[in-house]
């Protein structure tokens, strides 16, 4: 090891925030907490500013029977909003340390959770519940899990068995359908 070269787990001198052009890149920062903490409190401002303008669509003063429709809500969207403001100042006014929110890694780690979520979704609604359960856990079973086809293609089947015995026979709660299902008969 070079003496110049700080060992694993020391310091390294750089800011932070900033890596060693050596440092592992799945390991450099996509977001920082700085910013996701900006982007949280414009958010909660504009929840808040929804609910006021929301309220004055009523009468927000007191009438002869107490708060008129829109006082409350009024005043809780004015919280709302201070609530916001007094987020975005305090991480405006503190030091950035450089804290990392989400590193290329987990950002990799977040897409591959969420990115079959969605596909899922998107299936749903034009295959089915039932036909997007069974495409959903084979596909996170052998690509991400690892596993044999033949044991996820058995856990995906009976899982989504399961779901059709519970929802449609026994509780009688019909799901999402689409043309798998009305292909094999389940409407």
């Amino acid at each position: 090891m070079n003496a110049n070269q700080p060992a694993s787990g020391e310091d390294d001198g750089s800011p932070a925030g900033e890596r060693r052009p050596d440092a592992d890149p799945d390991e450099r920062t996509v977001v920082s907490r700085k910013a996701i903490e900006i982007v949280a409190a414009l958010l909660v401002m504009t929840f808040g500013a929804l609910i006021v303008i929301g309220a004055t669509e009523h009468n927000r003063g007191w009438g002869d029977r107490g708060p008129e429709p829109g006082y409350f809500p009024f005043w809780v969207g004015l919280i709302i909003i201070a609530g916001g403001i007094g987020v975005l100042l305090q991480t405006l006014l503190k030091s950035s340390s450089g804290e990392v929110f989400l590193t290329r890694g987990g950002c990799k780690r977040l897409a591959a959770f969420s990115l079959p979520m969605v596909a899922f979704v998107a299936l749903s609604i034009q295959a089915g519940f039932y036909a997007a359960t069974m495409a959903y856990l084979l596909f996170v079973m052998i690509v991400q899990g690892g596993y044999r086809i033949a044991s996820a293609f058995a856990v995906s089947l009976g899982t989504t068995a399961t779901f059709f015995l519970l929802f449609e026979i026994w509780l009688r709660v019909p799901l999402l359908k689409g043309a798998f299902e009305a292909l094999v008969g389940i409407d």
